[in-house]
């Protein structure tokens, strides 16, 4: 697990009123889950991290229990899957913080660190959020790619690097660039979007393969 930098929000961040009200509920009802915001998860060193993916927020019984982004529940499941395919991991993803996994040349963060209810930010929320996404970017300095999980993941990725949504859209596959920085936009990994086909292994695999076809990182691939 990664520590706590200047990057993340503090625990008890309240910059999101009902945000922090919907964490302190859970709190009391669940008070062995991790309940607060879910920090970004990187590579050993930041110098090595060439890949970021960034996700909507943590799921309330996912990230937002075990404290590490997309763990825990099905989008998790796909996405590590996925990672392990192209090599993007070493170890065995476990649904816990704690399975040993660890991540190679990339990262994982969401444009809104705390679980919001029904999995459905607000503007406000993602605005106040924006500045730990946009430190996280620049956190990375060989950060060549990212993939964005979904339009709200896509158009504050956009926006946290300065860019405006009309020139940068979001769209399956779709690719911009800013900064010299590559955007992959992608359907996000949720069960209800592989459920109702609109988002398939294939096409995700077909994301990353996208990623690390076009650039510099040297992976072998699945054949």
């Amino acid at each position: 697990m990664s520590k706590k930098t200047s990057f993340d929000p503090d625990r008890d961040c309240g910059l999101c009123p009902r945000l922090k009200t919907f964490i302190d509920g859970n709190r009391v009802k669940y008070p062995d889950w991790h309940n607060a915001p879910v920090d970004t998860w990187a590579a050993a060193g930041d110098e090595t991290v060439r890949l970021l993916i960034v996700g909507l927020a943590p799921g309330l019984k996912g990230a937002n229990r075990t404290g590490r982004p997309f763990t825990g529940d099905f989008a998790g499941d796909l996405l590590y899957a996925t990672l392990s395919k192209f090599n993007l991991t070493s170890g065995n993803y476990g649904g816990n913080a704690d399975d040993g996994l660890e991540l190679i040349n990339c990262a994982i963060t969401n444009a809104v660190r705390c679980v919001p209810p029904q999995n459905k930010p607000v503007g406000a929320e993602i605005n106040q959020c924006r500045p730990f996404l946009q430190k996280t970017i620049a956190r990375f300095e060989a950060l060549e790619t990212i993939i964005t999980l979904g339009k709200i993941s896509h158009d504050s990725t956009v926006r946290a690097m300065g860019g405006k949504i009309s020139q940068h859209p979001f769209g399956h596959e779709l690719e911009t660039v800013i900064d010299g920085i590559r955007i992959i936009s992608s359907y996000h990994c949720s069960r209800y979007n592989t459920n109702t086909g609109r988002l398939t292994e294939a096409m995700f695999e077909n994301v990353f393969r996208k990623a690390l076809d076009t650039n510099s990182l040297s992976f072998p691939h699945p054949s």
